[in-house]
């Protein structure tokens, strides 16, 4: 007799064996790309390639892995070469495969803080720490952002937490002893400025411009310092160049522009100076920038005019006895007759410098003209014409002989003047 036997239904055929493990190599894949350990999801993909080598997304995914290593690779070359936004050109492009790698993220932030881009760089860092508030890495950053932002105080800070979570912080720690080392030398350096020291001040300022290129801000107001320093002690030309290092750390830095067209002045480089108060007035409208500028107008204006001043070898401030002494020797010095023996060339030469010192003795001992000539005011707008003023009549009023005058020999090269 026939038994039933009764037969149990059975559900689809299982996945092969190596389907199941490439699957899980997958997935294990794509999680440690995500987090940027792109060398073992290299290998996963690699596994899984061994099991099932016509896997096209474990072929996508194993580019897409070695594209990282290569944007490390490029990254770690530029950040040795000090080309930081070739740094961030790369961390953006492996972050775009590795969306949650802090690692990459940390880096950008900091090659961000090293450019000069600090509320970027923050924004990358402050992210990290809203996950992750003793992320050691991301509190460094943020203390360098204030370190290179001058915020030297509340940059240790964040340095010395750093360290707090990660002992062995190397660049916290380096970054925290330059902060403080830059400090102290500032401040002794500023110490030395108000007590008129100012040959100390100027070595301590030096010093602290040694302790980190990198400080781009704190750097900028040290040579600003030091070019302040400098023009105390008369380095004009030091502090013009410490001033333009400072300018071109920091192309906004306004006291350095004041600092640099003051030290222009004083040294009758009047086109540069209106220059720098021009840029001065154009980032800030005060009425005291307006006054310097035009005080600056003026002084080019007068630079390009005869120097009746230079012109008798006087001072500024001569009084009327020192300006007349001036005329008297330098007249006698210039006069044709003295020069009657020379060449063509040199009596040409000698007649025109005469005629130089009377029309500058004919302006500085007329107190109305003298006065219109220190402001800068143009002597012909009241009818002074320079073109038709007579040397000789000067000389003649001046020396006020009744007979006439001559030049005698006295000797070989030697002459004396006489009155007729």
């Amino acid at each position: 007799m026939l038994k039933h036997v009764k037969l149990k239904a059975r559900g689809p055929n299982p996945a092969p064996q190596s389907i199941r493990f490439g699957n899980g190599h997958l997935r294990e894949g794509k999680c440690h790309l995500s987090l940027g350990n792109a060398m073992a999801a290299k290998r996963c993909f690699q596994r899984v390639l061994e099991l099932e080598s016509d896997n096209s997304q474990a072929q996508q995914e194993l580019k897409n892995a070695e594209s990282i290593l290569e944007y490390e690779r490029m990254a770690e070359i530029g950040f040795e070469k000090r080309d930081f936004r070739m740094v961030v050109f790369c961390m953006d492009r492996a972050l775009d495969l590795s969306s949650a790698c802090h690692r990459f993220k940390i880096l950008k932030s900091e090659c961000l803080a090293l450019l000069g881009q600090y509320p970027e760089a923050q924004s990358v860092a402050s992210d990290i720490l809203r996950m992750d508030s003793t992320n050691a890495d991301a509190l460094y950053v943020r203390g360098l952002c204030l370190y290179y932002e001058d915020c030297i105080d509340k940059a240790v800070q964040f340095f010395v937490q750093a360290l707090r979570m990660a002992p062995d912080h190397d660049k916290a720690r380096l970054a925290c002893r330059n902060a403080k080392a830059l400090k102290a030398k500032k401040e002794e350096g500023n110490k030395a400025f108000k007590d008129g020291n100012y040959e100390s001040a100027y070595e301590l300022y030096s010093d602290a411009l040694t302790i980190d290129p990198n400080n781009i801000k704190t750097n900028a107001k040290l040579y600003c310092n030091r070019a302040t320093v400098g023009s105390k002690l008369k380095k004009l030309d030091q502090a013009i160049e410490d001033c333009t290092k400072a300018i071109k750390l920091d192309e906004i830095y306004v006291k350095a522009y004041l600092r640099r067209a003051q030290c222009y002045m004083e040294t009758e480089q009047y086109d540069e100076a209106v220059r720098d108060y021009e840029k001065v007035y154009q980032t800030e409208k005060t009425k005291e920038h307006k006054h310097l500028l035009k005080n600056a107008q003026l002084e080019l204006k007068k630079s390009k005019r005869k120097d009746y001043y230079k012109v008798l070898g006087v001072d500024k401030n001569a009084t009327e006895d020192e300006i007349k002494k001036a005329y008297r020797k330098r007249a006698l010095l210039h006069h044709p007759d003295r020069h009657s023996s020379a060449s063509p060339e040199e009596q040409k030469e000698e007649e025109k410098k005469f005629k130089e010192v009377g029309e500058a003795f004919s302006v500085l001992s007329d107190p109305k003209k003298k006065s219109r000539y220190d402001s800068g005011q143009d002597l012909e707008d009241d009818g002074m014409n320079m073109g038709d003023f007579d040397a000789n009549n000067i000389f003649k009023a001046f020396f006020g002989g009744p007979g006439g005058f001559s030049f005698e020999a006295s000797g070989p090269g030697n002459f004396f003047f006489q009155f007729g």
